[in-house]
């Protein structure tokens, strides 16, 4: 089979693009037997890899440049985003079967259901925490319920029409879609719903490490409205200062603020914590292989590629609860972490404390969590639920009609 996944946007080409999302998928593609590529626009780079093909962005809305790729299918990672419906229309009009990947937890519109849509509002708009907060929020709910209503949704609806799959990243993204899709197109688009999730590179895996009383936080800690490490140094301060024995390492470029409070801890509290900065992806996966616990702060997460690169690594997960933070309530699903039933400082230590005490009581099985969750989301796993849905559509076919996208 010749798959190819495509984004529309001139990101780099580089090891960096090929570690997650469609460059991942790609490798995914070609590590089970598939002929796969990854495309972008824009001209070509010095760090692009061999396995990327740059096109000008007028090819990917021409049926006819698609048709000349002789492709039989694309996983089109656009975000169901207006901007990118032509994309989409002449990838379909080509006769290519067409997945379209939502990176998203689904509460896309108002339509979605309206308390869970202003909940999430206000979470990305800061929670009313600093400066022009309560402005971000009314500017995010006043477009949405305007532009978002009448604009924006008819043109995402026409985008997400053109795909044989629709494919979400999490559960609860599924049912937001599903009843969004309702709404957009009947049964019939709501049932091209399918769970694909993002995918996770092979290195992420647990061979038997002898995990220690350990507790990972990775992300881009200057990005302070969705990480919050404001809300990472409050919890793990006060997890140091009551548990003797726990460790702690901090991966991602650190906040000035992150700093100053590592350095500030006591000297038997600052032994027991690394802020390592940006790390590379073998020394992230012999952090997380050594781990117990991955703890994550954020505010928000359209999955939490972090996350599900931990559970690959036999880490269970601790974070908090929230509308925005969908992907998570699937981590924690088996047996592989806690939820805090409270979005705070206090939620999140009480949390974290039970999660040790899980593990130093036995109840947490680093094998099992690392097994269940490499087989859904290592990149070969995740391309090949990508195929079944393909052989599914096919198998579906009547005898004098070929389903929408296939390409004999």
């Amino acid at each position: 089979m010749r798959i190819f996944t495509c984004t529309p946007v001139a990101f780099g080409g580089g090891a960096d693009f090929f570690a997650r999302d469609s460059g991942l998928l790609c490798r995914g593609f070609q590590a089970i037997g598939c002929e796969s590529m990854a495309l972008m626009p824009g001209e070509r780079k010095r760090e692009d890899e061999a396995d990327l093909i740059r096109t000008e962005f007028a090819n990917l809305e021409s049926v006819k440049w698609w048709r000349s790729q002789k492709l039989d299918a694309v996983v089109l990672y656009a975000w169901g985003s207006p901007k990118f419906r032509k994309v989409a229309a002449a990838i379909q009009k080509a006769g290519i079967f067409l997945v379209l990947n939502q990176d998203n937890g689904g509460l896309v519109s108002p339509l979605v259901g309206f308390r869970d849509w202003i909940e999430e509002q206000w979470i990305l708009a800061g929670q009313g925490r600093g400066p022009g907060a309560w402005l971000r929020f009314l500017k995010l709910t006043l477009r949405g319920l305007s532009v978002g209503l009448f604009l924006t949704d008819p043109l995402r609806a026409a985008h997400l029409k053109q795909g044989d799959v629709i494919a979400c990243v999490s559960p609860m993204a599924s049912e937001h879609y599903q009843k969004l899709c309702r709404i957009y197109g009947g049964q019939d688009l709501a049932e091209r719903i399918r769970l694909i999730p993002h995918a996770v590179e092979s290195r992420f895996r647990y061979s038997g490490e002898q995990k220690r009383r350990q507790v990972a936080c990775v992300g881009r800690w200057q990005d302070v409205l969705q990480k919050r490490p404001w809300l990472l140094m409050e919890v793990i301060g006060s997890l140091l200062a009551t548990d003797e024995e726990i460790w702690v390492v901090i991966a991602g470029n650190p906040t000035a603020e992150l700093e100053t409070w590592h350095h500030s801890l006591p000297a038997l509290q600052r032994d027991r914590v690394q802020v390592r900065g940006r790390v590379d992806r073998d020394e992230l996966a012999d952090i997380l292989a050594e781990s117990q616990l991955f703890y994550s702060p954020s505010a928000f997460e359209s999955f939490g590629i972090a996350a599900a690169e931990a559970l690959c690594s036999g880490c269970s997960v601790v974070a908090g609860r929230s509308v925005s933070m969908g992907g998570f309530e699937w981590f924690v699903s088996e047996n592989s972490g806690k939820l805090a039933g409270t979005d705070d400082a206090c939620g999140h230590l009480q949390t974290l404390r039970d999660e040790l005490a899980k593990w130093k009581h036995g109840d947490r099985n680093p094998a099992r969590i690392a097994a269940t969750w490499s087989d859904r989301l290592h990149a070969n796993k995740v391309a090949g639920a990508v195929i079944q849905c393909f052989r599914e559509s096919v198998d579906l076919r009547d005898s004098r009609a070929l389903p929408r996208g296939f390409r004999a």
